[in-house]
């Protein structure tokens, strides 16, 4: 099935001159994205650019800078880059029946808002009456539909390696029913779904990377295999 989402570019035209976006070395000489896998990781260290594109592209489809679906206009605190005004975005043929932006940091914003947008028809879920990681977790089984776009920042922030697991569960099924994913993580376990495309932003640029060459699994691995030469290591004063 064809992406939802095909490719992007950005117009540089568009950015100020003095734009903080082009001092991001990943973003530097960005051309083109194309999207080859209804699964996308975007994947490096912090600062490195992955967020502030995910954002973009969740604005310029037409979400809230904050989260949620298409249909939530609020806003807390105005923090995204003009970037998403210059995202060139090529569309596929089918149209989504769906979407969702879901972003940890703003996560405890939206379902404040989600309550004052609920009434008799639409029932709140009261996601403020459950664990931070209960919340996370129940949105994304409500919200992840068939024939559906979205677009995730770091969701495994609120969640312990099981419902990580199960949240694997949840993307595999709505890939499966015509679903696309962008998805910032920097989880092992998320970044390990079958068939999934990595893209590693660092200062080569933007470039596809194998999941044993990530450094979640490396350092995991790592820690994992060898966890009391690490510590002394990292410990010694």
């Amino acid at each position: 099935m064809e992406n939802f989402i095909k490719s992007i570019k950005i117009d540089w035209s568009m950015l100020d001159q003095d734009s903080y976006v082009r001092q991001i070395p990943a973003l530097k000489g960005f051309d083109r994205l194309d999207f080859e896998s209804p699964v996308t990781f975007f994947v490096g260290e912090n600062g490195s650019g992955k967020s502030t594109l995910l954002e973009a592209i969740a604005i310029s489809w037409g979400f809230n800078p904050e989260g949620g679906t298409k249909n939530y206009y609020f806003s807390t605190y105005d923090s995204h880059s003009e970037l998403y005004d210059a995202i060139r975005m090529s569309k596929g043929l089918n149209r989504a029946g769906w979407g969702y932006f879901l972003r940890a940091e703003s996560f405890y914003n939206v379902a404040s808002k989600e309550m004052d947008y609920s009434d008799s028809a639409h029932p709140s879920e009261k996601y403020h009456e459950k664990s931070h990681g209960q919340g996370f977790f129940n949105l994304a089984q409500k919200q992840f539909k068939p024939n559906g776009l979205y677009i995730l920042d770091e969701p495994e922030a609120a969640l312990s390696p099981q419902r990580q697991l199960s949240l694997l569960l949840e993307i595999q099924m709505c890939v499966e029913a015509g679903s696309q994913f962008i998805i910032v993580t920097h989880s092992p376990i998320i970044l390990g779904l079958p068939g999934a495309e990595i893209l590693l932003f660092d200062e080569n640029g933007i470039n596809k990377c194998d999941y044993e060459d990530t450094e979640s699994y490396i350092i995991t691995k790592m820690f994992i295999e060898d966890r009391k030469r690490v510590l002394d290591q990292l410990l010694r004063y």
